[in-house]
């Protein structure tokens, strides 16, 4: 068959796609870009907010206008909690939850009944960065999240098969690798912890760049930033802050106030002065008043985050937060979005600044429509170039301007 793959979400769900792209090849399988060429489109799905399940239902009904003779497949977190609803979308032939992606090649051979297409390399995605999944799931039941419903309990990837990966990857000729799941600080594989699996990936690979998703304040710890004084450790670190006010962090049942988000930020930058740090703000949370908000906005403001991924609060059914009361009107979540990107806008143009004049390591991608070359730095500033050289999945020194 020919496959076309999608994804929504999270960098945990663009490892698990790239996956899934090699093991369709490995079956027999072709996987090629566009629906308009597909026998069959998979779309591994979000459902972190309303917003995420809007835009699943849309590609749907967009790549089966694109093609009406394709097969669709639903798979992914919304399909975990939704399955119901995806599948009365005209065209949805099979909805797979988290639990069945891993078995999609199976499951599509004995659900459509096709005869396979001949191997064939995945086409260019234009991504010359590779993720590569080492945890799932997550034990925390914070207020306002679906992910532990749809994603189950912690579950680590053994530290030789993450490895493995690794240097599969490098052999395919990335430059860089991510290494993501639900909660990476948690990963445990038997008594080795997440410093454990970073420093056998540095010591035991030839990878360029390693660069983590998103962790915890809690386990920022100074064994673990230690790590980063291996240039091939990139320096950027995400840290999820969802308020800046410690009454919302109770409500959220987050685990760490402020001043414990303010003490792992000080020592990423003691050790890491040129680190970006990047985060996620929700808005509007139940409860949330006026000063609440501005306490949440000034501290983002005094933090000075290179980018603030801000989520107006999407209330997801089964939640503890989607029975509080206190739920704040769209009116007001608008506005107080529209007040925090404006902070994030500022503070993203604020950090790029303080490089200029300064020269860092840029992993090229691709030429955009304009014919300049796009990267990012090793502190995630993405940039641009004119070149007329080929500069794809090149590391080059780049004085910023």
């Amino acid at each position: 068959m020919k496959v076309a793959l999608d994804t929504l979400g999270c960098k945990l769900n663009q490892a698990e796609t790239e996956t899934l792209a090699r093991r369709l090849v490995q079956a027999g399988h072709e996987v090629v870009p566009t629906v308009e060429q597909a026998d069959v489109y998979v779309l591994n799905t979000c459902t972190v907010t309303a917003t995420a399940d809007a835009k699943a239902r849309h590609l749907l009904r967009l790549a089966r206008r694109r093609n009406p003779l394709v097969r669709l497949v639903a798979a992914g977190c919304y399909a975990d909690r939704a399955a119901d609803t995806l599948r009365r979308l005209p065209g949805v032939w099979l909805v797979a939850g988290n639990a069945e992606k891993n078995d999609l090649p199976r499951l599509l051979e004995e659900v459509f009944d096709s005869a396979s297409a001949g191997a064939a390399l995945p086409p260019p995605t234009g991504r010359t960065r590779a993720f590569v999944k080492i945890q799932d799931g997550c034990r925390a039941r914070c207020a306002y999240c679906i992910v532990p419903m749809v994603r189950g309990p912690e579950k680590s990837v053994p530290l030789a098969d993450v490895l493995a990966e690794v240097k599969t990857r490098e052999f395919d000729g990335f430059k860089e690798v991510v290494l993501t799941g639900t909660e990476v600080g948690s990963y445990r594989d038997g008594g080795l912890r997440l410093t454990d699996l970073l420093r056998a990936v540095l010591g035991g690979t030839g990878i360029r760049r390693v660069r983590l998703s998103s962790l915890q304040p809690p386990e920022v710890t100074p064994d673990l930033v230690g790590l980063w004084r291996d240039e091939r450790l990139c320096p950027h670190f995400h840290l999820s802050l969802q308020s800046g006010c410690d009454a919302t962090l109770r409500r959220m049942r987050r685990r760490y106030s402020a001043a414990d988000f303010r003490a792992a930020v000080s020592l990423i930058r003691g050790i890491v002065p040129d680190a970006a740090i990047t985060t996620d703000i929700i808005v509007g949370f139940p409860g949330e008043t006026d000063a609440d908000f501005e306490t949440s906005l000034e501290f983002c403001r005094e933090l000075g985050f290179a980018r603030i991924h801000v989520f107006p609060f999407s209330s997801r059914p089964g939640t503890e937060a989607a029975k509080m009361a206190g739920q704040i009107d769209e009116k007001t979540k608008r506005a107080r979005t529209g007040e925090m990107l404006r902070l994030a806008r500022e503070c993203a143009a604020a950090f790029r600044r303080r490089f200029t004049g300064h020269t860092r390591p840029v992993l090229w991608e691709q030429r955009n429509a304009r014919g300049l070359w796009t990267g990012l730095t090793d502190n995630y500033i993405p940039v641009t170039m004119r070149s007329e050289e080929d500069l794809t999945n090149r590391i080059t020194g780049l004085r910023l301007e």
